[in-house]
């Protein structure tokens, strides 16, 4: 099982319009993708995609960056522009 997470900050004028698109974008990917907000820094969220091998993971990674991902539709509310949306893959250690 390999873990991909994207993160990011969103505007806060931005935060409602996002919890709704994310809301439809989750359900659209349900059981693929889990988002999360920070506790410490509101309006910092994590998605976390799982993957079964490293090959899908990079897929994952290709498409969520790609600019016609459904999920781009969150890029221009990201603070800093698209530059600032970081994605990295995680695999187990054992």
């Amino acid at each position: 099982m390999y873990i991909c997470f994207a993160e990011y900050k969103i505007h806060p004028e931005y935060r409602e319009r996002y919890v709704k698109e994310t809301e439809r974008l989750t359900d659209e990917y349900s059981g693929k993708v889990g988002l999360y907000e920070g506790t410490d820094q509101p309006c910092l969220f994590v998605e976390v995609w799982h993957a079964d091998s490293s090959e899908e993971a990079e897929r994952i990674k290709k498409e969520r960056s790609d600019e016609r991902s459904a999920w781009h539709v969150v890029t221009p509310w990201i603070v800093g522009g698209r530059g600032k949306l970081h994605i990295w893959t995680f695999k187990p250690i054992r």
